[in-house]
């Protein structure tokens, strides 16, 4: 097997280039951008010394909880005997009431200390961006339970790479599940150990192993459902939470190695009825070996079916509902976070447009979040709700980069 190094064909890691963005904005002052109130800063973080995610668009604000969890079915070979697959997962979802609580951050302390020290930024103190998700705010609760969406991060990133995403499908009614890789990512754990990616063959990282951890994180969304708790901690869950999600209604979707991973989940396990790709290379191991008949969206830019053998060997595997749309100009980071991001620290450090354009592709920024924002929406709307519109059946006007590839 190839494996595939999940950096941009431009030459500079993921990893490197959202390091230098969060450096930026906790180094330097902006101006906040504005949002709904329930989006508003944490009491005393400042808004002028951060970045700023986009404002979801939908009808509901949004609340989030973090879940501690430990797969003791898959003994832990790299933390030794008696260990097993410990998690971080995070629950976003729509909201009753957000004004007591206070905002998420886009990734917890400790985490996003030890991401700027790996990126050589251990000097700044400063902090990254705020989310829109209110933690611990109370679920609301409408007499049908929520679809559900897990989702999967790239190489050496994290669970919030892709909050804008995240919560905007949250807004709109959805729970979704953001799993922490482990071996593969930062993050924190409730007693206050960190987790930075490990670069051992013997990890477990593959998408294989992602892909487990999907599943296991939908054992957890059932438990969820039938009134339990999977927290390991036993931590308080938000109001309306347990009971709220619906189990026979659950899709996926990851970007990169976590687009792969979620077509390696949906492969091995029925409960994902709807999965969808943002740029995954589709490099499995072992190699694909049956075809999967549920509906499967690829959004590409760099790992394309024309360019890479294994993208067009999966497209060829899907049998049932399908769908490949690709943007113009988008680079491999078009659809998540660093759309917003780098478009605010060029401004920020006088970049011309050409030099941006060499991180972020061609894409105009504005219209790659809101692609980011309506077409993942459009398709668990149709695949898991059964609201079908007509965003998905061919090129709209409002979108002009999005093509469909046939």
């Amino acid at each position: 097997m190839t494996t595939t190094p999940f950096i941009s064909r431009k030459g500079m890691t993921r990893r490197s280039m959202l390091g230098a963005v969060l450096a930026a904005g906790a180094a330097v002052p902006l101006a906040a951008v504005a949002g709904p109130a329930w989006a508003g800063p944490a009491t005393g973080a400042p808004a002028a010394t951060r970045l700023t995610l986009p404002s979801p668009t939908g009808p509901h604000p949004v609340g989030t909880v973090r879940l501690h969890l430990v797969d003791r079915s898959r003994p832990d070979a790299i933390a030794g005997p008696g260990h097993f697959r410990e998690l971080m997962a995070t629950v976003w979802y729509p909201a009753r009431d957000v004004r007591r609580y206070p905002v998420a951050p886009w990734m917890p302390d400790g985490a996003f200390q030890a991401f700027l020290a790996d990126v050589g930024f251990s000097e700044l103190t400063g902090l990254g961006p705020l989310t829109a998700g209110h933690v611990g705010a109370p679920v609301l609760r409408t007499g049908r339970r929520l679809p559900v969406v897990v989702f999967s991060h790239g190489a050496h990133s994290h669970q919030g790479d892709h909050t804008g995403v995240v919560q905007e499908l949250a807004s709109h009614g959805y729970a979704v599940v953001t799993v922490a890789h482990q071996y593969d990512t930062y993050t924190e754990f409730p007693d206050g150990r960190v987790a930075v990616p490990l670069f051992d063959r013997q990890a477990p990282t593959l998408p294989g192993d992602f892909a487990a951890d999907l599943r296991f994180v939908l054992d957890c969304v059932e438990q969820l459902a039938a009134g339990c708790n999977p927290d390991v901690d036993r931590t308080e869950l938000p109001a309306g939470l347990l009971g709220s999600l619906d189990p026979r209604r659950m899709g996926a979707f990851g970007w990169s190695k976590g687009g792969t991973a979620t077509a390696c989940a949906m492969l091995a396990d029925k409960r994902i009825r709807a999965g969808l790709s943002l740029d995954g290379p589709m490099q499995m191991n072992p190699p694909l070996a049956g075809d999967l008949d549920r509906p499967f969206m690829m959004m590409t830019a760099e790992f394309t079916r024309a360019t890479d053998p294994e993208a067009a060997a999966f497209w060829s595997h899907l049998r049932g509902w399908r769908r490949n749309i690709e943007a113009q100009g988008a680079a491999h980071i078009s659809y998540g976070d660093n759309e917003a991001l780098f478009p605010q620290v060029a401004k920020l450090f006088g970049w011309s447009g050409q030099q941006l354009q060499k991180v972020i592709g061609t894409l105009d920024p504005d219209q790659a979040v809101k692609i980011q924002q309506a077409y993942p929406l459009a398709f668990f709307d149709e695949h898991l709700r059964g609201r079908r519109g007509h965003l998905l059946d061919g090129p709209s006007p409002a979108f002009p980069a999005v093509m469909f590839l046939p």
